[in-house]
Parts: structure tokens; sequence; C-alpha cells
């Protein structure tokens, strides 16, 4: 049996339920956010819950009264071991404004809808073959402050990866509407051009993932430059290795874009040195 946590309590996932007039459902007015656990920790949590606050402040959502980083984590935390979720896991954790109302609410005050699943490895691994991608022309990306948040609303996500499957992609790469290449499907992406990391910038509309800032963090740690910028098609033909990363996976690593093949010599690096980061805090964490 597998629990989630809705509205306050931990129930079966099999009886967990939601009214006609959920705002997630209706108008999916909200946002999530996924983190990876390790040895039965949830990883990296004080970014994660960073953003969750940042993005609380851009919908105008309230949290209930004691809301903190440790009422969460503690929340987490016990989804976790009613799941028997030790090793390796995912969680998702959906945020709402629960109040009835049609475009404008009655109130902002947030629900919370937490997930957990078992992953079949505890540490990060570097996929053994290649991905393959490309670009996905037939939407772009607007620019504005909800651009760097995971919000409910992800058709254009769910477009890129229809794309994919129709091309026989594993991914397929987003650009914003000036045409710069943003993102992937479900990733941040990187490019290395004679041992330096590109990461498109903020400022371009990319998602803030919080795998994207360990990861830059982890190669400036390790003297390794890191840029963010403005990417375009050019910029990944000429590229050395193209990886992709995200909170679940870590890192991925692309073998082919249209003609251009890839290596993966950093990707193995970063990978060694994120999985040592992260032993590491879920060890701290256990204490």
């Amino acid at each position: 049996m597998s629990y989630v946590f809705h509205r306050g309590e931990y129930v079966n996932e099999n009886q967990a339920f939601i009214t006609k007039d959920n705002r997630a459902f209706r108008f999916g007015d909200g946002f999530f956010e996924t983190l990876r656990v390790m040895s039965g920790r949830v990883l990296f949590f004080e970014n994660h819950f960073a953003r969750i606050t940042d993005c609380m402040a851009a919908l105008h959502l309230e949290g209930s009264e004691g809301f903190s980083s440790e009422q969460l984590l503690t929340q987490i935390q016990g989804l976790l071991s009613r799941n028997n979720i030790h090793a390796g896991g995912r969680v998702r954790i959906t945020f709402y404004r629960k109040s009835p109302g049609f475009y404008m609410p009655s109130s902002d005050e947030m629900g919370i809808f937490i997930e957990a699943e078992p992953l079949p490895q505890n540490e990060f691994e570097l996929n053994p073959g290649g991905k393959s991608v490309d670009i996905f022309s037939d939407f772009k990306k607007d620019l504005n402050k909800l651009s760097i948040f995971k919000t409910l609303n992800s058709q254009l996500y769910i477009m890129s990866a229809l794309y994919a499957r129709e091309k026989n992609l594993d991914e397929a790469l987003i650009q914003n509407n000036k045409l710069a290449i943003i993102e992937s499907t479900s990733s941040n992406i990187f490019i290395v051009s004679n041992g330096v990391l590109y990461t498109p910038s903020i400022q371009d509309g990319c998602v803030a993932g919080t795998m994207r800032m360990n990861i830059i963090n982890l190669a400036l740690d390790n003297k390794i430059k890191v840029y963010e910028c403005t990417l375009n098609p050019h910029n990944f033909l000429s590229a050395d290795e193209l990886f992709l990363t995200n909170a679940i996976r870590g890192i991925e690593w692309v073998v082919t874009y249209r003609t251009k093949r890839y290596l993966h010599e950093m990707s193995g690096k970063l990978i060694a040195l994120l999985n040592e980061s992260a032993m590491k805090y879920a060890g701290e964490k256990s204490l």
C-alpha cells in the first residue's frame, strides 16, 4: 500500500480525491516541485524550499498557519517512512490555491499534495547510452516572470514530448520567443566547449532548476569555468559535449543533435562530483 499526503493527512493513494472546484484541476492554478531522495533523505532541500517560496510570492499564494521549511520537510520524511523508501526515491509536491471561485479566487490560501515513490537506484547514474535531441519548433516559450517556475500549466512541455516521440527522439529542445535554446522537455541544458561550461541564462526564460544551480556550484568549486549566456543552434553544433540536468536524474549526456555527435567526458566527471556531494548531504541530514 502506498500513501500520499493530502489535506493535512497521510491517506491511501487510492482514497485521495479532489473536488470539482479544485483550482489545480480547473485552472492549473499552482505549481509543483520534484525532489530527489538518496538513502531515504531529501537532497538539497534548502534550495528547493527557496524556489518554493519564490514561486509562492510570484503566484500570490499564502501558506497556512505554521507553514515552514521544517514543517514541510517533516511531512515529506513522514511520507517516505510510510512508503518504506529508505534508499533512492522521487517526491513530487503540488501546491495549489485551494479556495473556491472562478478566475477570481475567494482567498489565496495554499493546499499541498505530496507523492513519493521509490527509485531502483540510490545514487545518480550516468545514462549508459547517450540521448538524441532536436529542436521543437512548433511553439516557443514566452518570457515573463513565471517562466523560471514549474507552474501547473505544462502544455508546452507536453507538446514538446509528443514531438520527441513522433520524431523518435529522447528529448526535445525548447526555444524562447527570441529563438534562443533555453531548456529541454524535462531538463536544463549545458554545453561544453574547450573544457568550459555554458548554460542558458535565467533571463532567457529557462526554469531555474535546483540541479542546474548545483552543477554550476560544483563546477566552480572544482575550478571549471561556467558562463550563463544566450545559446543558439550554432553553439550546439560547435560544442564538444551536451548534457541535461534535472533534480531526479542528475546528469544525462546527449550523443546526437541533428548531425552532431558528442562525447561525455565532462558529464562523467560531474556526476561523480555530484554523487560525492549528494552522499555527504544525505549523510549529514541523517545525523
